[in-house]
Formats: C-alpha cells, structure tokens, sequence
C-alpha cells in the first residue's frame, strides 16, 4: 500500500499538479457568482398608494408592510411625539379598544407592529382577512388613548433615566447634536421637559397629516398571487383619503475646520466610551456606495479580521472590540468608530482609530485582506436572498431611491470589482479624521487633559446626556466640604431637630422590569436597620443590622454579614447618612460647583471609614441633596433624588429614581412616620 502511496506522489509531482496546493501565493479571484433575484409585480392604486408582490408559495404565510416615505420632522418643545404616535397607533380605534386589538390577533396567531412610518402584520393566508380588517381599522383610525399616552410617557421618563447612566446612549446623544445640531431632526434629544409637553393632539396631527396613501408604500409578500393582492388592496386599503403632505428644508448641519472634542462625565467610570465621527455626503445606491462599503467593512465593519478590531483588541489589548460604521442616508449620512477602552488608555486608543482612518488614505490594501472581505460580503449578499422579504426590500429601495432596475441584480459583480485603489480612494473621499467630532465619556476629570491633545486649539467642550454644553467642577472658595454639609442639615430641619429623631418608618413601591414591589424600611437611632421587600404580602427579602450583626435573607438563603459587607452595612443604617460625615473616621472633599440637570450643586466626595466612595451632590440654592453615585458589584449605582416635602417638620423626598448599570428602579415614598416609638426587638436577627 506504501509503494502506491509512493507512485502517486511521484506522479503529482510530475504532472505538476501538487505545485497548485502551493499556498504561498493565494488564488486568483474568480468571477461574481450568478445570482437569482426573485421577480416581483408592483401597481398603484387610485388615491396614490404603491403596492409591490412578491410570490412566495413555500408556506401559506403572506406578510404586509407598509412604510411612509416623508421628510424627517423636527419635533421641538415636544420632541418625541412622532415616536410615540407611531407606537400608539394600536393602542385603540374608533372600533376597537387595545384589549380587543390585542386579543384578536393573538386568536389568530398573528403579528401587527405599528412604529412612526408605517404598520407590518403577517399570518397565516387564511387569517389574511381578519388580519387586513385588524391592520386597516388601526392605520385609518387611531385613537391615542390619553390613559395609553400616559403609560408610555411614564416608560419612556423612565428610559431616560437609566439611558443617562448609559456611556453609549450618552456619547450617541452627543454624537448627533454635534453632527447635525439641535434644530435638525437627526439632531434632536428627548428629555423629561419634552415629554411634559406632549398631547394626544401632538400625535392626532402627525398621524393625520403624514399617515396618507400618496405618501406610502405597501409591500405584500408570500402566499398570494398578484391578483389576489389587488384585490385586498383595493378591499382595505382603497377608501384610505389622499391629501398633499407637506415636504421640509433644514439648516445647514454644523462644520468644523479642525476636530470638534468633546467629553462627557460618568462619576465612578473605569473604563471611557470613545468615538470618532463625522457627517458624509453619501446617499443609498450612490455610486460610490458599494466601493466605500467595502473600505468600511475593512476599517471595522464588525468582523474578527478588521483592522480596528485586529489593532486595539489583539494587539494592544485595550477593548473587547471596536467598530466603524458607514451610514448612507438620503439627506446626509455619517461615519463612526467607537470602542469602550480603559480609562488609563483613552488618548492611546482613540490615537490607533485615527491611525487606522489616515492608513486607509495612505496605504494600498493587501490583496488578501481585500478578497476576504469581498467574500464575506458576498456572503452575506447570497444568503440575504434566501429570505422573500429581501427583494421586496430591494424592490422599495428601487423605488424610493431611483435606483437603475439592475442594482442588485449586479451587486456582485460592482463588489468583485472593487480595486485596493478604490478602497484608497474612498477612505480619501469618506474619511475625515482632521474635521472629525472626538468624543470620550467617562471619568471627565481623568481624561480632559489628554484629550486636550486631540485639539490643535487645546479645546475640550463637556456636554451632558442631552448634548447640552455644561462646566465641570467650577472650584469654590467661599464655602468649604464641612459647611456644604452644614447647609444640607439645615434645609432638612437643623441639627437639633435631628438629633430628636429617634426612629423613622418608610413605606415605598418600587417598579422594577413591570413587576411592583413593596419596601418598608424601619430605622432606629444611632444605627438599627430593617429593610424588607415584599410581592404581594410575601416577604422575598430581608436584611437587618442591630447595631453590631448583620444578616441578609433571600430566596437564596440566609448570610450572617461580615468584613467589608457588614462594614457597608454599618455605614449605611444612620437615618441621616450626612449627620455621620463630619465625625472622626469620614473624610469630605469640595470638589467644587458642577451643574446637575439644570441645577447648580456641590460636588461632594465622601470617603467612609471602610474606604468606600461615594459623589453626593447637594444643590447650591436650597442646600438639598439631589443625586448620588456610589459603587455596587454590578457597576456604578446613581441615585436620583426629587420632590422633596415636608413631614412633621422635616423634608424628605418623596421620589427616588436608581440606575445600575441598563437596570433603572423608580421608587415612589407612600409613607414616612417618625418617632412611633420603636422597640429594638424589631431588629432581632
């Protein structure tokens, strides 16, 4: 068997054919793979309304879309209604309520989503009719119920908060003010004061002045021949009104000569959120489109081998990964870099970014590195067409686009031709790192000096989660940490009536991921604490300290606390935290005046006994506190303060919001009782 073995080799290498396993020199690329777009019909009914089917007889699904193509809106004072108009459209009709809505399709299994341009809903073929009549009745007749309008205002305030907590929702918000500017839809940042204002009228109005036939398209796609589909077209969607819909100008979005830098703070931060971009002129089907695609996907366009990736991770090890996206848009497009980085490393990574885009413009791409990801996309192109909703997509975008009739159908081929030149020449055209937005959020104090070294001016601009323009700690002279403290006490009722403070009952209901819990939390002078947490009249949690021993109890079981959590323990069961931070073993720090959501406030680092950190904010009008960050296992917890009231003399705030980490509690005070005279047997553990 060997010597066969033998004569076989001996003959490949004869007739030269092991010479084409050499893999030293990789392959000549072949040509594009033939590919098969499936067809698809399209019709316009008589009030405007465009209608495209695609025939997908494989199951006895058929599934509608129905999208507006309308000029972005900028929503003002009451930025966020076109939002929620969209979300709320199934929320009632002039037939149905929410709860009939929702049961019907659920009877029938089915899907119907609405957002803020348009409506999709998908079934089994025979529902189609009950399906239509449901997705018909919510476009044309959307009510907005006030009560539904109030539920999802209160969901959304209670995104903000915990977005605020959230270093890439921060640097996004930041992002698109400096790209585009606050009075350009794209540019817009919704917060509280925004959603204070807003009416059921704010989203009647866009509804009825957008929601038009003429100003739509509807998709269908699956079971159902063409015939069919005008049929059903015309049956629900043929009484729909046409009327003009207006179109909209915009402001010319900022420019900046040099890179625009930019910073915003997240007290307690161990690691900075960097990006780098800039608006570009690059609308969808642009010729340069696919050419800029593939300099992007090579730059950092979310595979293992880019160079982003390959630089910051695998070879300097900063971040677990870092990104580019290109962005085409019929108005104005934009590039971004991003990747969360060690505090320690910020200047150093976003200094290999900008390394990264300025090799773009000056070194021909390697011809492997340019194959592979020509291949990858190729790919990915191939595989999209196995899904029917691809060339209805690729019919639409045909349409809204003016796109030539053959885009897709010779996307492959523009993809396999793209030369190292054309990368080159894209990164040059597409790249601009010398007029680039250089954004980092984290500990702003640690990292504004090294990112003064990004600006030729040595500029550095703090914003804030809603890309507001803020000062950082603004240091004081004419008022010490001891005296911010002072004035804390006194705003609450005064040292002396604190002292006659003897025990105090709290009584809350927390909302936490849709479900209500109760706490009731007892505490007794000097340093006696109960919490419990309680669904329903069961008691799930418990922790209690008498003063010397601490203990938690949880559907885990019970821990006798010790070392540092007994410590943290300790420290947190004084009825007033502050009447503990002027005495021996607590150190204070003025860092100085910064503003907090529209207030002035001292910035106050407390330092306790066991070494643990903590940033209070205590405002400089009224002397109250209104946040504070500490640090938690899970990341860093901000506490919001608000509403204070008075209570038998004393003022304490009657709201709590907390952010750890993407989780946000809202925590509303029912009751607060002082000096019932509590026993210490309450304390027992």
């Amino acid at each position: 068997m060997r010597s066969i073995f033998s004569i076989l080799l001996l003959s490949l290498f004869a007739s030269g054919l092991m010479a084409q396993l050499d893999r030293s020199t990789p392959p000549e690329a072949g040509p594009a793979p033939q590919i098969n777009i499936g067809e698809y019909e399209k019709f316009t009914l008589k009030n405007g309304l465009r209608v495209f089917v695609v025939e997908d007889h494989k199951l006895p699904m058929v599934a509608y879309n129905l999208t507006l193509d309308i000029d972005p809106v900028f929503e003002g004072e009451a930025a966020g209604y076109v939002s929620l108009a969209g979300d709320l459209m199934r929320s009632g009709t002039t037939n149905r309520n929410k709860a009939e809505i929702d049961e019907s399709i659920d009877f029938i299994g089915a899907t119907l989503n609405t957002h803020s341009k348009g409506i999709y809903g998908r079934s089994l073929k025979k529902h189609n009719a009950t399906l239509l009549e449901l997705m018909s009745d919510v476009l044309m007749n959307p009510t907005f119920p006030q009560e539904e309008l109030e539920k999802s205002l209160k969901q959304m305030e209670t995104g903000i908060q915990a977005e605020k907590n959230e270093p890439s929702a921060i640097a996004n918000n930041i992002a698109s003010v400096l790209r585009y500017g606050k009075d350009d839809p794209y540019g817009e940042v919704v917060s509280e004061e925004n959603l204070a204002n807003i009416t059921t009228g704010h989203l009647k109005t866009y509804h009825q002045t957008y929601f038009r036939p003429n100003a739509a398209y509807l998709v269908i796609v699956g079971d159902i021949s063409v015939k069919e589909a005008k049929k059903q077209a015309k049956k629900y969607f043929g009484d729909w009104e046409k009327a003009e819909v207006p179109g909209h100008t915009y402001s010319q979005w900022p420019t900046y000569e040099a890179p625009k830098v930019a910073i915003a703070n997240r007290d307690g931060a161990n690691q900075s959120t960097i990006m780098v971009t800039h608006t570009l002129p690059l609308t969808p089907g642009h010729p340069n489109a696919i050419k800029a695609s593939v300099m992007n996907q090579i730059l950092g366009g979310g595979s293992f081998n880019t160079r982003l990736f390959q630089n910051l991770r695998e070879d300097k090890g900063y971040t677990y990964g870092a990104y580019s996206r290109l962005s085409t848009d019929k108005r104005i497009g934009y590039f971004s870099a991003s990747a969360q980085v060690r505090t320690s490393v910020t200047d150093s990574a976003l200094n290999e970014i900008l390394y990264e885009m300025e090799r773009m413009q000056t070194e021909l791409v390697p011809a492997e590195d340019l194959e592979l990801i020509k291949n990858m996309m190729t790919g990915s192109f191939s595989r999209s067409l196995e899904d029917p909703q691809t060339i209805a997509n690729f019919a639409l975008n045909i349409e809204r686009y003016d796109l030539p009739a053959d885009y897709y159908r010779t996307y492959l081929e523009k993809v396999a031709a793209v030369t190292a030149e054309d990368v080159m020449a894209m990164a040059k055209e597409y790249l601009n790192p010398e007029q680039a937005i250089i954004l980092a959020v984290g500990e702003a104090d640690k990292i504004e000096e090294v990112m003064r070294g990004f600006s030729p001016a040595s500029e550095v601009t703090r914003y804030d989660y809603y890309g507001h323009e803020v000062s950082g700690a603004v240091a004081v002279s004419d008022i010490t940490a001891e005296e911010v403290i002072e004035r804390y006490l006194n705003a609450i009722g005064g040292p002396e009536a604190i002292e006659t403070i003897q025990d105090v009952t709290t009584t809350a209901t927390a909302a936490i991921q849709g479900m209500e819990l109760k706490m009731v939390t007892r505490q007794k002078a000097p340093n006696k604490l109960l919490v419990e947490t309680m669904m329903g009249n069961n008691v799930v949690s418990k922790q209690v300290f008498d003063g010397a021993k601490g203990k938690v109890t949880s559907p885990m079981g019970e821990q006798e606390l010790e070392g540092e959590m007994l410590e943290q323990m300790k420290e947190g069961s004084a009825i007033i935290a502050e009447t503990n931070f002027l005495k021996e073993g607590y150190s204070i720090e003025l860092q100085g005046v910064e503003t907090i959501d529209n207030r002035e406030c001292y910035k106050i680092i407390v330092t306790r006994p066991s070494g643990n950190e903590s940033t209070a904010y205590y405002a400089v009008a009224d002397g109250l506190k209104y946040r504070e960050v500490s640090s938690t296992p899970q990341g860093n917890m901000v506490t919001n303060i608000k509403d204070y009231k008075e209570v038998e003399g004393f003022m304490f705030p009657q709201a709590i919001s907390q952010s750890v980490g993407p989780q946000n509690f809202e925590v509303t005070i029912d009751s607060i009782e002082i000096n019932t005279g509590m026993e210490d047997a309450v304390f027992e553990n």
